[in-house]
């Protein structure tokens, strides 16, 4: 019989590599974890950022050919804004965003590498640390909101609950992803303490509502009847009760929770307020849809587009449109690209969402909640939210995993353990 023994060496580097390792999923969990903190433009998420990429890099993160259209598209989009910065290397902001964008680009390229191998304990393992993440925010934004905790302008702004972040819209929006989680969770039977699942998930749709968000309310509801229609569509008849009932109970208890806020303080008179369709800085020529208007119009015939941050000088406001702002930012090439990216993005999703496969789960989760940004970046400039590179990282992880499953026939779950 034929004995192998690996070299000494060999035997050394790996207590050295499993070391090493540990201290990644450690970066990797803050990476995720700090998204959360974003009173700044620089937070510990971006501290975090560098080591955690560089360990990862250098313990052998691989792009498979399943990511290989997300990465070509996102480089597309992000040359085409450098090209477009050239005329203003002078200006310090457009500089500076645009590095920022690059920067971002790579946080999705990197997540997309990472979630790519042991795809189901990695993404599993990143939806609970982003949930108390999220939980974290929902609870310092109604402590905030209610006067409980800090001062109104830490943790709420403009009379509505923005937990760690600068802007109640984009605080709403965050949340949304932890309460899919829960959410399906609980609709499944894998919550190991329901109560608390529960009870999270109350927490998180009420910092939802508190941020007066409408984008995030439409969203959220839009999206949790989707993840709902496609888990109901994708089960047994059994767990299909199971659904109807519990889905049943969670409308019915929102209910009953809502008329209980909006009795507080003066909720009732700000989501009023909130709930009209259009805003005072939305109409008129000079609001949001007019800039848009003439906008169009200028970037039609300006194929090169108006440079990173060009629409503010011309304009004095945001274009509140991600769409329209990939265009201006980056001319045409850098829209188009922007554009076939959700495009081609939303594709892969609902085909993850539907196919029996070992991701189909997490894609009911993840997959929502990325196609709830694309519909708000019709309404607000999402092009630099980080937690939207780490959702479009693990969505085409997802898809890179599949694309190897189906061609092996062999779940990922062992590849690249730990």
């Amino acid at each position: 019989m034929t004995t192998f023994v690996l070299p000494r060496r060999d035997l050394a580097a790996m207590p050295v590599l499993s070391l090493l390792r540990g201290v990644g999923h450690v970066l990797m969990a803050a990476f995720i974890f700090f998204a959360c903190f974003a009173f700044s433009d620089t937070s510990p998420y971006d501290i975090v950022a560098i080591p955690t990429i560089v360990l990862w890099v250098l313990l052998g993160v691989r792009l498979y050919r399943g990511a290989v259209p997300l990465v070509m598209v996102l480089l597309v989009f992000v040359g085409a804004t450098v090209v477009a910065l050239m005329p203003y290397l002078d200006e310090e902001l457009p500089a500076v965003w645009t590095v920022q964008l690059c920067y971002l680009v790579i946080t999705g390229i990197f997540f997309t590498m990472f979630f790519s191998d042991a795809c189901d304990r990695r993404v599993e393992a990143a939806l609970k640390v982003y949930t108390a993440s999220t939980l974290l925010s929902a609870v310092l934004g109604i402590g905030g909101y209610l006067e409980l905790i800090g001062n109104e302008d830490l943790f709420a702004k403009y009379g509505r609950a923005a937990g760690t972040f600068q802007d109640p819209n984009v605080f709403g929006s965050f949340l949304t992803l932890g309460a899919l989680y829960l959410m399906h969770n609980l609709l499944t039977g894998r919550a190991r303490r329901p109560l608390l699942s529960g009870l999270g998930l109350g927490i998180l749709l009420a910092g939802v509502f508190l941020s007066f968000s409408r984008g995030s309310w439409g969203g959220t509801l839009v999206v949790s009847g989707l993840m709902v229609a496609m888990l109901y569509r994708t089960s047994a008849p059994a767990l299909r009760r199971r659904i109807v009932l519990l889905a049943a109970l969670t409308a019915g208890f929102g209910a009953v929770a809502l008329v209980g806020l909006l009795s507080v303080g003066n909720v009732g008179e700000t989501f009023a307020k909130r709930a009209a369709v259009t805003q005072d800085y939305d109409e008129g020529e000079t609001g949001r849809f007019g800039n848009q208007l003439r906008g169009i119009g200028m970037l039609i015939e300006d194929p090169l587009g108006m440079g990173p941050l060009r629409w503010r000088r011309t304009f004095n406001l945001e274009p509140h449109n991600s769409y329209i702002g990939a265009f201006s930012n980056g001319g045409w090439v850098g829209g188009v690209a922007f554009v076939f990216l959700v495009l081609m993005t939303s594709r892969v999703g609902l085909r993850l969402m539907s196919q029996d496969t070992p991701y189909r789960r997490h894609a009911q989760i993840v997959v929502p909640a990325l196609l709830m940004f694309f519909l708000q970046a019709m309404q607000i400039d999402i092009e630099k939210w980080r937690h939207v590179y780490m959702m479009l990282g693990i969505v085409w992880g997802l898809e890179a995993a599949r694309v190897r499953w189906m061609a092996s026939g062999e779940d990922d779950s062992d590849r690249a353990a730990g």
